[in-house]
């Protein structure tokens, strides 16, 4: 008898193996840490760093677009925790002495730029992109160098066309209802990986995480301004990745 329900417990072993290989589970092991940036996850690419399923799919769409010629280049991909705070921690220092008060130089700060511990940058699946082939002026993340006469506007259309087929997805779209930060036709993400970042991110205590760090100004970080942050800057994204 034992032996019949040990040969039957390995077969439905075998089948749920099967039918639900491991590497289904793996996309979703990522630790509280690396989901707030403190960690130290495995990246690869040379000049930008990814987890690599991100990094291979970045690969195929680079060279899909070359044919056309486009050269898709990453400004930003992977980010710390302790590099989005020296960006931030820069800003507000330049807000507060151009005389703004704390809350408006926050206000100002999270138009484009997260709170450290809040980013999708710090999980390794997001990039920000533009066509090295052209010429540019300084600034390279503006929204006009992507559409009409832009440099950028033919990298613009063909990510419209193409990126989903890599797994890419634009995050923050020029969708007028949308809140949170502005539109970013630069900003993309790698959703077969972000999507289940996103769900394991909303389970932690954002509230306590930011107010253990002390970030210049954070004494103004109530609960309803935490709630509000969360549900504009962090979920009110293009809702193909949520």
């Amino acid at each position: 008898m034992k032996r019949k329900y040990i040969i039957k417990c390995l077969s439905l072993l075998s089948f749920i193996l099967t039918a639900f290989p491991l590497c289904t589970f793996s996309q979703t092991s990522i630790s509280s840490e690396e989901l707030i940036g403190k960690g130290a996850p495995k990246l690869f690419g040379e000049g930008y760093h990814l987890r690599e399923d991100a990094h291979l799919a970045f690969l195929k769409m680079k060279a899909a677009a070359k044919e056309e010629g486009i050269n898709i280049a990453i400004v930003s991909s992977y980010r710390s925790y302790s590099h989005q705070k020296r960006i931030r921690e820069r800003k507000f220092k330049r807000f507060r002495s151009q005389g703004l008060s704390p809350e408006n130089s926050i206000k100002k700060i999270i138009e484009y730029s997260t709170i450290p511990g809040t980013s999708r940058h710090h999980w390794g699946t997001d990039i920000d992109l533009y066509d090295a082939s052209m010429k540019h002026t300084r600034g390279i993340l503006q929204p006009k160098n992507y559409h009409g006469d832009g440099p950028f506007c033919k990298l613009k259309e063909w990510m419209d066309t193409h990126a989903k087929t890599y797994g890419f997805y634009l995050v923050y779209t020029d969708n007028a209802n949308r809140k949170g930060f502005k539109y970013e036709p630069w900003h993309y993400s790698y959703k077969a990986l972000s999507y289940d970042y996103l769900k394991a991110y909303k389970t932690l205590d954002i509230i306590d995480i930011l107010r253990k760090d002390q970030l210049s100004g954070s004494e103004h970080f109530s609960k309803d301004f935490i709630k509000l942050y969360t549900d504009e800057n962090i979920l009110d994204i293009n809702p193909e990745l949520l």
